[in-house]
């Protein structure tokens, strides 16, 4: 049967109720994050972008990509980017409005997760705000959710955890995170990793995804050092029992080759992009390792007739320079300018999203060999005949061994190096 068919059908039963119910006559396929992964782990050694949408034209770009390589895909913001302290326009609560719009006007017709990416805890007082924020952001269009306590210490990360999992629906695409992202310092170990997947199955909570510190860094990466793929392969193995996905942060920074063996060799199949796609969309020049070049005056270097205007790049660069921000603080342009980024003339706009439509094209298809997952997400709609596919595994920890007090001996008895305490921005 034809794919065409196939998407009429799930298009009937994949989406989820916040997305019926907001979007009721909407023909965009949007759906829960387990559909994404489902997608990636039926067609083997692959995995989707997740990105970024700093602005509403990567988005734009981000799903004219995916739709040219016939590829599932998760459009996600941060909390950092999106939450109630933003840096971006784009936020938790208007993301899934800008891609259903977007959807809708592209004629999008592969499977599209809206993903809330870091949702930080960094104290245990931030899970009462959580509690309460959490149904809001599903209320207005979210699909799948990152709870992020990882910079917390291990029994409080696993706790907060397990309280905050109440507040996502079942069906909701779930990613869980051991280890903030520190680049070589703090680097995760399979027992840190094995204790939270262990302690939240107990509690009969299952994540898609678990994001690792396994070397990356958030924003521009000056260092080659890079994804350690040998220990991300070997924390997987040791999680293969939990059924787990992999999901790979600070993407950004790492060459295709080393992409493509995270791809080949591990159970990851979802790869974060913020920092490349939003020079991309800017025009700036960037590497194979999606880092923005810089001259030798140490300043970004704008691609002529690339991006934005060359005027809005001068005042882009005033303003920088009048807050004192350097180069990885460009991101706080996002909230200032979005206006004036839309308010371009429209071949500026489509250059913008056509160069990060090419892009995140090019990863998907030759990187993260995502092409053609469209339909395998599709299928997994069909076959569970339903929006809501269930969890991968179920219950195989007894819950009497992960109590309150044994969580806290068992934490107690990892030993981890955490690396640096430090704003590790997400």
């Amino acid at each position: 049967m034809s794919y065409i068919c196939d998407f009429e059908k799930a298009l009937e039963i994949g989406r989820p109720p916040n997305i019926r119910s907001l979007f009721p006559s909407s023909r965009a396929l949007l759906v829960s994050g387990k559909v994404i992964d489902r997608a990636m782990l039926a067609k083997g050694g692959a995995m989707t972008i997740a990105a970024n949408g700093r602005n509403n034209l990567v988005i734009r770009g981000a799903l004219q990509a995916a739709q040219r390589a016939h590829a599932a895909i998760i459009i996600e913001i941060a909390r950092s980017e999106g939450g109630a302290n933003a840096y971006c326009a784009v936020n938790y609560w208007n993301i899934a409005r800008q891609v259903d719009a977007l959807c809708n006007e592209l004629g999008i017709t592969v499977p599209v997760a809206i993903h809330a990416d870091h949702y930080g805890i960094k104290k245990p007082e931030d899970v009462p705000v959580a509690a309460v924020e959490i149904p809001t952001i599903f209320e207005a269009g979210i699909t799948s959710i990152a709870i992020d306590a990882s910079h917390m210490v291990d029994d409080e990360n696993l706790l907060a955890s397990v309280e905050l999992s109440r507040y996502v629906p079942s069906w909701a695409g779930l990613e869980t995170e051991v280890g903030e992202i520190k680049g070589k310092l703090g680097l995760s170990t399979k027992e840190e990793a094995l204790f939270i997947i262990q302690g939240l199955n107990a509690h009969d909570v299952f994540p898609d995804w678990i994001a690792l510190n396994n070397g990356t860094t958030h924003g521009i990466e000056a260092s080659a050092q890079g994804i350690q793929v040998e220990l991300t392969t070997e924390i997987h193995k040791a999680l293969a029992g939990y059924a787990v996905s992999g999901a790979q942060h600070g993407t950004s920074g790492n060459n295709s080759g080393r992409l493509r063996d995270i791809a080949a060799q591990t159970y990851t199949t979802k790869a974060n992009v913020a920092t490349a796609l939003q020079m991309v969309s800017w025009g700036l020049e960037v590497n194979d390792y999606g880092n923005a070049a810089l001259d030798d005056k140490g300043d970004f270097i704008k691609v002529q007739g690339e991006g934005v205007t060359e005027e809005l790049w001068q005042e882009m660069q005033s303003y920088a320079q009048e807050q004192g921000w350097k180069q990885g603080n460009y991101k706080k342009l996002n909230l200032p300018f979005e206006n004036k980024i839309l308010g371009q003339p429209k071949a500026v706009r489509e250059r913008m999203a056509r160069r990060v439509e090419n892009f995140i094209y090019t990863i998907l298809v030759e990187v993260f060999n995502a092409a053609d997952t469209a339909r395998y997400g599709v299928e997994a709609i069909l076959e569970a005949g339903s929006y809501d596919l269930g969890p991968k595994t179920g219950r195989i920890e007894s819950p009497e061994a992960w109590s309150v007090e044994k969580i806290h001996e068992r934490a107690a008895a990892i030993s981890s190096d955490k690396g640096p305490e430090g704003d590790f921005d997400d």
